[in-house]
């Protein structure tokens, strides 16, 4: 039997009524309670706690979590108050090639893809760096680029919020490779690198 006219008409009504009727609960129940609610700002004074604050310091020697460093050489690159002249872990083919990645990133727009100092900044009017192929730095160890990085140094910010700990000492595993390229003795590359020096002189 099929629905009267009148039947569906009252079907249409009693459904938008329906969907009002919802619409209307949805919405009670949509007030501002959860958004404004008692809170207090940042350095804000409060009565909760004794000494007035409204929130406790960390206690004393609190280490976040994952971040307990206890490898001075690691962390610090310095032991003792001195800059380490070895790495504080192995330096692997790969390590060297992530090395150069996150240099080329990070270093060479300043220092430029050799190290000598010419990077696109320094290109667009910036301060030079020195160069990593002068004595001073070629002899200089592996934890003295740490402090830097990890510090800053002169006119170099730190990048320690932007290169993690590990990254930074494979940025200088590969500065130190950079180094050797540019002062490597010919006694020892191999064959036929030597080959091709002596066809170009």
């Amino acid at each position: 039997m099929q629905p009267t006219k009148r039947t569906l008409t009252f079907l249409r009504r009693a459904g938008l009524l329906g969907v009002v009727l919802a619409l209307m609960l949805f919405a009670a129940g949509c007030t501002m309670t959860m958004r404004v609610q008692p809170r207090v700002d940042p350095y804000e004074p409060a009565a909760f706690f004794p000494d007035g604050r409204s929130a406790l310091l960390p206690v004393e020697d609190t280490v976040p979590y994952g971040e307990a460093r206890t490898d001075d050489a690691l962390y610090t690159g310095q032991v003792d108050g001195q800059y380490v002249e070895t790495f504080p872990f192995e330096i692997t083919q790969a390590d060297l090639e992530r090395g150069q990645e996150r240099y080329n990133i990070y270093c060479a727009p300043c220092h430029g893809y050799t190290g000598d100092g010419d990077g696109m900044i320094v290109q667009r009017g910036f301060r030079q760096p020195p160069s990593f192929n002068q004595d001073r730095l070629r002899e200089a160890e592996p934890g003295y680029f740490y402090y830097a990085i990890t510090n800053g140094f002169g006119s170099m910010p730190s990048y320690a919020n932007r290169i993690p700990v590990r990254d930074r000492w494979l940025i200088i595993a590969y500065i130190k490779a950079l180094q050797l390229s540019q002062h490597a003795p010919v006694s020892e590359l191999p064959q036929e690198d030597v080959a091709k020096l002596e066809a170009t002189q």
